[in-house]
């Protein structure tokens, strides 16, 4: 029994702390886990410079309404879909992730949720479990799942090291040189040509 596990931001969707960087036209928040791989002081940082200028999930949540898939990131997930079971792996938030998976046709999706006080303002964040992408990957396989696993980021090295399979997707040029033993591919057909031996 095979399961897929995909990351969510930089291979289905563009990044959302990007998308925001540029809509609140703060060039700090651009930071992501392609640069930071310690997620909670990434996101303490990220808070803190939310409460600096007086931002709160009402002025992310306009940026997120805005933001569509990927090209080609709808049907690669559909395809995929009619072939194996697919779940998305993510470090974002429940209460950023549901207008996304409106437009990828409502996936699977694990991910954590923010603290979040009545006004807006974001006070914390709460992580489903430390390493969530390495903890789902490992409790699918205890119920018998071969997992196969992609993402593009530092994040998402672990699920895809304890996979069956794994790949990077559009990833930076620094994972790829650190880890040239897992196959990197930039296009959706060329990652769901791989998935798919996978599966056979």
């Amino acid at each position: 029994m095979n399961i897929v596990c995909l990351d969510l931001e930089g291979v289905l969707v563009p990044e959302i702390w990007i998308a925001f960087s540029k809509a609140s036209g703060i060039p700090e928040l651009k930071r992501t886990t392609r640069d930071e791989p310690d997620y909670n002081k990434l996101m303490n940082w990220r808070l803190g410079i939310l409460r600096e200028h007086g931002l709160g999930l009402n002025e992310i949540k306009a940026t997120i309404e805005k933001i569509d898939p990927m090209p080609g990131a709808r049907e690669f997930l559909d395809a995929l879909r009619e072939k194996t079971q697919v779940i998305i792996l993510s470090d974002t938030f429940t209460q950023f992730a549901g207008p996304l998976m409106k437009k990828l046709g409502w996936p699977t999706i694990f991910c954590n949720t923010l603290e979040v006080a009545p006004d807006g303002t974001v006070t914390g964040f709460r992580m489903r479990a430390e390493q969530s992408k390495l903890v789902s990957v490992k409790a699918l396989q205890s119920i018998g799942y071969d997992t196969i696993a992609a993402g593009d980021s530092y994040n998402d090295l672990a699920m895809i090291q304890a996979s069956k399979a794994g790949f990077l997707f559009r990833s930076t040029e620094q994972i790829k040189k650190d880890h040239p033993e897992l196959p990197a591919f930039e296009e959706y057909g060329e990652l769901l040509a791989a998935i798919e031996k996978e599966l056979d």
